[in-house]
């Protein structure tokens, strides 16, 4: 059975001893996500308590399995696999040369000299769609230029992964293609350095996007993309001394993501932090925060134990404070509202792109939801102009 961590975890809730199963595998573990280090920790006190014939399994091409393996006190099965070598060049831009125009010149060498696709890695859907336009301004003769982002279609993924095109592709992807996907026919992969990942702030209580340095690890698992399938060359586009100055590996989420999740994840299991093992513990403090933000939405009673309204909120596929809204929602009358919503907290803006006053807030999208493109013109005063496909937005 192939599960998401989030699933797993929904697994052990219902069921701490995994009856019916024999062993879980925990692949691509180096990504480190907050589900997957917690579906460890429960998995191994379930095996440690209740089920000592549980076979655990790490899977990585990048974790530093040595040092895992000492921690857990684990068997080590190295495998060398087989890829192809991929010569390295490092090309940092040009003083006053921008990151999409560099890009754009690096796409042309590696065209020139290399051969296949080749695969570009950067750090969001902004810098992809910079870099097909300066791209554009130049047409590539018989390449094809795609895009491969989170916010694509699935048809348009499809498009990407199918290879439906004799021509040779240049793929502008996020970090979506670094270990998610097998893009065949790469033999050129154009490494920006950047990743755009979710950081918690504990002042407002939001998460927000940030981009950042790729890890070195992470600047390897990009770089045997261009190995599979034959030789391969990858462009870095940083100095061969800021390499060396890179992270050795990429900071796990728990050390940055919001803890409220986990905290009620936690409260359902019936053990605190301090009882289960973790690669990385999460910040005592950042703990503390989301424990007493549960016991405002009630999920925790005083003494810190789950109550009832705390396991309706953690069955609920959202994170809790939007689960709050809908139950609150539902109490007071309105369960549609508070669905429509949760739905606009939890999803991108259906107005990003457009330049919106600070005063055009919830009102508007929530229009916007239940009407599409036309409820805009009854609202003027905001000041919209052109960007995305509001009604393909509101679909979404």
């Amino acid at each position: 059975v192939v599960v998401t961590e989030g699933i797993l975890t929904r697994m052990l809730q219902d069921d701490a001893a995994l009856e019916g199963v024999g062993a879980v595998i925990f692949d691509e573990f180096h990504e480190r996500s907050v589900q997957a280090d917690l579906g460890l920790a429960l998995c191994l006190q379930a095996q440690q308590t209740l089920r000592e014939d549980l076979r655990l399994l790490i899977m990585s091409a990048t974790l530093d399995g040595i040092g895992l393996a000492e921690r857990l006190d684990a068997a080590v099965v190295q495998s060398a696999g087989r890829m192809f070598p991929v010569g390295v060049h490092y090309l940092p831009p040009a003083r006053g040369l921008g990151m999409e125009a560099h890009v754009a010149s690096v796409v042309r060498r590696a065209l020139a000299e290399a051969g296949g696709d080749v695969l570009v890695f950067l750090p969001g859907k902004r810098e992809i769609q910079r870099a097909a336009d300066a791209l554009a301004l130049s047409p590539l003769r018989d390449v094809g230029v795609f895009q491969l982002h989170g916010d694509l279609e699935l048809q348009a993924q499809h498009a990407v992964l199918s290879r439906n095109t004799v021509h040779r592709r240049v793929i502008l992807a996020t970090n979506i293609a670094e270990t998610s996907l097998t893009i065949d026919g790469v033999q050129a992969v154009i490494d920006s350095g950047l990743v755009r990942v979710a950081q918690f702030d504990s002042a407002t209580g939001m998460t927000r996007l940030v981009t950042q340095k790729i890890s070195r690890a992470n600047a390897e698992q990009r770089r045997g993309r261009a190995g599979r399938l034959a030789a391969g060359v990858c462009y870095r586009l940083w100095g061969e001394s800021e390499h060396t100055a890179l992270a050795a590996h990429s900071e796990p989420e728990i050390r940055r993501a919001d803890m409220l999740p986990l905290s009620l994840e936690l409260a359902v299991w019936g053990a605190s932090a301090d009882e289960l093992f973790w690669l990385d513990p999460p910040q005592s403090s950042a703990l503390r925060q989301a424990r007493q933000t549960l016991t405002v939405l009630g999920a925790l009673d005083a003494q810190e134990r789950i109550t009832p309204q705390g396991r309706t909120l953690a069955v609920m596929p959202l994170h809790p404070r939007l689960a709050h809204v809908l139950i609150q929602g539902t109490s007071l009358g309105y369960p549609a509202l508070a669905g429509e919503v949760a739905a606009l907290l939890s999803e991108r803006d259906v107005l990003r792109g457009q330049a919106v006053r600070s005063n055009c807030d919830l009102a508007l999208r929530l229009e916007v939801l239940r009407h599409g493109e036309r409820a805009l013109s009854a609202w003027p005063q905001c000041g919209l102009q052109g960007g995305l496909s509001v009604d393909e937005a509101a679909r979404a």
